[in-house]
């Protein structure tokens, strides 16, 4: 016997296929008309938020993040140099586009802490990552023994450290 949860999983394995191509398709013009960073009420993907520490309470905020697709190019160089020095080369990005879309995150909503992230679609330009926050003072928070440990000053930053999942993976500490 089957959660809900594994269907829901399931589903998102292959969106397109599962969820229908007309759907995810105007599911993505419509994120791509919102701003970069968006809150919103629930979850998309509710079986990976909740298997990601996400909990339907005060003090736990969802935001969609989006990041541009591409590799990054060398900035144009200022002042006299021959043309064949000024070249834009493609460079690599040493970070994953879903940490830099928990970095910016942690930058808009100072006060809040990145819990995790996860994928959530993709088009040409652009790929969007929910990213689960929670506010360590909350009192919510601070009373529920699962929670409590983000009120320590310890875990300030944990985006920025790479402390989350994916900053992990980055740092090469997961595979």
């Amino acid at each position: 016997m089957k959660g809900v949860y594994k269907f829901v999983r399931e589903l998102w394995k292959k969106p397109k296929a599962n969820l229908g191509k007309e759907f995810v398709k105007e599911r993505l013009v419509g994120w791509r008309k919102e701003p970069a960073l968006v809150r919103i009420d629930r979850p998309t993907r509710i079986d990976r938020a909740r298997s990601l520490g996400y909990r339907a309470k005060q003090g736990i905020i969802v935001v969609r993040a989006r990041v541009k697709k591409g590799i990054a190019k060398r900035p144009m160089i200022k002042g006299g140099r021959r043309p064949k020095r000024n070249v834009h080369l493609r460079i690599a990005r040493q970070k994953s586009k879903q940490r830099v879309a928990e970095e910016r995150t942690a930058r808009r909503y100072k006060s809040l802490e990145v819990l995790n992230s996860y994928w959530v679609g993709k088009d040409g330009k652009n790929e969007w990552f929910e990213v689960i926050l929670i506010d360590p003072t909350h009192p919510v928070i601070v009373a529920d023994p699962k929670f409590k440990w983000v009120h320590n000053k310890q875990h300030k930053g944990r985006a920025f450290r790479g402390k989350t999942s994916a900053g992990q993976r980055t740092r090469g500490l997961r595979i």
